[in-house]
């Protein structure tokens, strides 16, 4: 889509894939190979960074080790961190993700849920990271998941649709179901949800009133920003 939009409207973009391997078996294998053969077809560069790569662990090892509990946690700050190291590597100004309406709307009720007000004030925004060197965007906010699919359907483009072997097991999946619902209820529901939270308006002067979100233990989080021999600084 980006790269049709570049090329109809001239806007002078220079795109590449950054795609990342999290080390899934039976889920990442195939969405690699439709990444490689959209490079072929769009003629775009593609990179590709890997967990073991960069931390020395897949996710399937870290399963192993872990347990199927909390296995979101712990791939969320790989990713991320994943993607600004993609990013900065391949001198990037901006990384547009893939996220649209439905998978906002679940951010926000997790928000809610955990109390994350810090995260719930900035989740619905199209733009985040706009303070750092490597701000990222979201060109399909106010796109619903199936329009997104029926697109590549009738389009006959390359996609693929395999779901995480761990999705499962995490608390979003239940998010993802109340969605559902609430869209087989009321179809305008999605975007309801993403424009009353919009709306909010996040006191930052009672900081201290407001609860507390539960974090990881800091060596989870020294250890996805600065690893032995591994730490990351930009230029």
């Amino acid at each position: 889509m980006m790269t049709l939009l570049n090329q109809r409207h001239n806007y002078g973009l220079d795109l590449f894939l950054l795609s990342i391997d999290e080390g899934i078996a039976g889920y990442r294998d195939d969405s690699l190979e439709t990444v490689k053969r959209n490079e072929q077809t769009y003629g775009i560069p593609l990179k590709v960074l890997s967990y073991r790569e960069l931390y020395g662990w897949s996710m399937d090892q870290i399963v192993a080790q872990i347990g199927t509990k909390n296995n979101c946690t712990f791939c969320g700050v790989f990713r991320r961190q994943a993607l600004d190291r993609g990013g900065v590597l391949e001198r990037a100004d901006k990384i547009a993700s893939g996220h649209n309406a439905d998978d906002i709307a679940e951010t926000i009720l997790l928000n809610i849920i955990r109390g994350d007000i810090p995260r719930l004030s900035r989740c619905v925004n199209i733009v985040t990271g706009g303070e750092g060197p490597l701000p990222r965007v979201k060109p399909f906010k106010y796109t619903y998941e199936k329009e997104i699919v029926m697109y590549a359907y009738f389009n006959k483009l390359d996609y693929f649709s395999t779901e995480c072997v761990y999705a499962p097991f995490a608390a979003r999946g239940f998010a993802r179901d109340f969605v559902k619902d609430l869209e087989a209820a009321r179809p305008a529901g999605i975007m309801d949800l993403i424009h009353s939270a919009e709306s909010w308006t996040i006191s930052t002067g009672s900081q201290e009133q407001m609860p507390t979100p539960q974090r990881l233990p800091a060596v989870h989080i020294a250890v996805a920003s600065c690893l032995p021999s591994k730490c990351y600084k930009p230029s």
